[in-house]
């Protein structure tokens, strides 16, 4: 008597199995049985086609099925930023473009429409699942979703305002409420997501970590991308990022820590124990030149390690055969070994690895009975891929990461969905997101374009610039002995010293259009104590003066313009990169300042000796600044008087400024 078959929606025969599951186990002519969401059945094909009755039997010779490629760090919504500001620093690609727009842009309609091109690209290249950190994951979740992928999905939370919350304790609720309207989702898994140490202080770490063990969710966080986050965290903390994190009770969550590029072997212990999953990220960590993470370190040392795409604004696709491939040709040739990430074990880096790193390989990232039906068919018998080669049974791993692509993809399940068939997408538009995308992307270049040629506007999208319209009424003149001007100053009953003080001045002015009209100045003041030596007070000052309309006096200068002033967030580099200003020219001085008082009208005088280019005697510069054009004028007359005080002739005058002495 013949037993009755089991049924089964799904019978997936003739293919090779990879089911990377502990023993890596392969299975030529093997079968996969699905039942719902389920895998209820993997091994060889005419064991299972005599147990399991299918709805539908598919064919798969020739063809190999394995676990769906687990994305395990990306910024899904990012690839409407595709390719917006490639071969920068990571700083000006991040503060001068990637930030500025998306202050201008983001917002729900712009998440889900980049989540769905993302997830488009995603299945047609295999990936199942996917790691995500932005803005509004709502919206991210729900286009995630309609697209049929698996998710682990976190909220961002900054100490600055976001696209979506006003103040880190908006990014929190946030989280929370995200967290309970998507907990036990069958595809989403909701976490939070604390940027960066760098970007997020103590108290937001730890309030995100106890919201993350509150509801036992991930936590998603940038960790030592590159080595001046690491410098910076030893000078400001005093000590390396992962213990730094550690000690904000971020390891005691269930910890997803992306990139990890500069960290050492103490620190990698630290997340191995923790139980922590490392996304690395070698294709968005080469370009933006961050580095390359001590991978095989890591795997040598047992840490939970998947592999990432990162965004595609810095990456600048999601292919994850790519990023395979990259990973175990980058070990090799970082470490001089070429046995230090075989392809098999890089394989399981994109698979059952990237679901540990997760923390969701109980549900996903191997073929195994019990697992969602998380899987994708690789075609073998492209012409790139000929021929094939059986003498060693693990030559597969090699095809699938040496040579495969994304476009040999044929088939796509998750959670025993059918997304992809026969290579065509079946819960996404394709032609219809790449049209949406087009009109984003027309939206962006023409923001982009009207600030490039604006220094304004480039230095309004990094934020902080404040606008001053003033009268500055002032007069320069060579002098050769300044205690003389000193002692004028302090003997006269006419002069009524208010404050003075002696710094040296750094200044780099940047000159920008054809007629170099338009300037702007970084300025350091190191404060010298009563010997001349330095102290520790300073002072930082970006100022963007515009064009000047000038009035000249017989003895002086009147000068209408505006001012955008805010203190200098970037480094020096970081301005000359993003701005690209048309000259550069560098001054030092040593200043003297006196703030007095003649004839109840208060002035400063600047004396100050040029250190670089040096320059012979001193200069004498007499300034007072107003929003009267009146009020300017009577100032106009004070400084000629103030001059034959002084005993400063007219032959000793100057009308130039000094960063256009410097440019003659």
């Amino acid at each position: 008597m013949t037993s009755e078959r089991e049924r089964v929606d799904y019978l997936f025969t003739g293919g090779t199995i990879v089911t990377m599951d502990e023993e890596r186990r392969l299975v030529e002519n093997g079968a996969i049985a699905v039942r719902g969401q389920d895998i209820v059945g993997v091994g060889p094909a005419d064991e299972l086609q005599a147990r399991y009755e299918a709805g539908e039997t598919v064919d798969c010779t020739g063809k190999a099925i394995m676990p769906g490629f687990i994305n395990s760090h990306t910024h899904a919504p990012m690839t409407l930023l595709r390719g917006l500001a490639d071969d920068l620093r990571l700083d000006v690609w991040l503060m001068g473009y990637m930030i500025p727009v998306e202050r201008e842009f983001v917002s729900p309609e712009f998440v889900r429409l980049g989540t769905k091109l993302a997830c488009a690209e995603m299945i047609k290249g295999g990936t199942t699942c996917f790691a995500d950190m932005y803005y509004f994951e709502h919206d991210i979740a729900e286009a995630t979703a309609e697209a049929g992928m698996r998710g682990v999905l976190a909220q961002s939370v900054m100490k600055f305002p976001t696209p979506d919350a006003g103040s880190y304790e908006d990014g929190l609720a946030a989280s929370r409420e995200f967290i309970r309207r998507w907990k036990d989702h069958p595809l989403i898994v909701p976490a939070v997501g604390p940027h960066a140490p760098y970007t997020c202080p103590p108290e937001i770490l730890k309030a995100c970590s106890a919201l993350a063990q509150e509801f036992d969710v991930p936590l998603h966080i940038h960790i030592a991308e590159t080595a001046l986050e690491v410098e910076n965290s030893r000078k400001e903390n005093g000590m390396p990022v992962v213990p730094w994190v550690k000690r904000q009770n971020i390891l005691d969550a269930k910890v997803i820590a992306a990139h990890c590029v500069h960290i050492d072997e103490g620190e990698i212990r630290t997340l191995q124990h923790a139980g922590a999953g490392i996304a690395h990220n070698p294709t968005s960590n080469l370009k933006l030149a961050s580095g390359v993470a001590p991978v095989p370190l890591m795997l040598q040392l047992g840490a939970n390690v998947g592999i990432g795409t990162d965004g595609a604004a810095s990456n600048n696709d999601l292919d994850m055969f790519e990023e395979t491939r990259l990973a175990a040709i980058l070990a090799k040739g970082s470490s001089g070994d070429p046995t230090a990430l075989p392809a098999r074990e890089a394989l399981a880096l994109a698979t059952i690895g990237g679901a540990k790193a997760l923390h969701i390989s109980d549900i996903t990232g191997s073929l195994e009975p019990g697992k969602r039906a998380d899987f994708i068919v690789v075609d073998l018998r492209p012409l790139h891929n000929t021929p094939r080669f059986n003498r060693e049974p693990d030559a597969i791993y090699s095809q699938l990461v040496y040579v495969s692509k994304a476009h040999d993809v044929q088939h796509v399940l998750c959670n025993g969905k059918w997304l992809l068939r026969d290579r065509e997408l079946l819960t996404l538009d394709p032609q219809e997101l790449s049209r949406q995308a087009e009109e984003v992307a027309v939206q962006i270049d023409r923001f982009l374009v009207a600030r490039e040629g604006n220094v304004v506007r480039k230095l309004l999208a990094l934020g902080g610039l404040h606008q001053e319209e003033s009268f500055e009424v002032q007069v320069k003149a060579q002098i050769d002995d300044p205690a003389r001007v000193r002692e004028i100053l302090r003997d006269s009953s006419l002069f009524t010293i208010t404050r003075s003080s002696d710094y040296r001045q750094y200044d780099t002015y940047f000159a920008f259009g054809d007629q170099h009209v338009e300037q702007l100045r970084l300025r350091e003041d190191i404060y010298l104590d009563e010997e001349g030596r330095p102290t520790p007070r300073s002072r930082f000052r970006l100022t963007l003066i515009g064009a000047a309309s000038e009035r000249e006096f017989p003895r002086s200068v009147i000068l209408n313009r505006s001012r955008f002033t805010a203190t200098p967030d970037q480094s020096l580099r970081f301005y000359r990169e993003y701005l690209n200003p048309a000259e550069e020219h560098e001054i030092v001085k040593l200043r003297h300042r006196n703030r007095f008082i003649f004839k109840d009208t208060e002035f400063a005088l600047n004396m100050d000796e040029m250190i670089t280019p040096r320059q012979p005697g001193y200069f004498l510069e007499i300034k007072s600044r107003t929003w009267s054009k009146r009020d300017a004028e009577k100032k106009a007359e004070l400084i000629a008087e103030i001059l034959d005080l002084l005993g400063i002739s007219d032959d000793r005058l100057i009308r130039e400024g000094y960063s256009e002495l410097v440019a003659h």
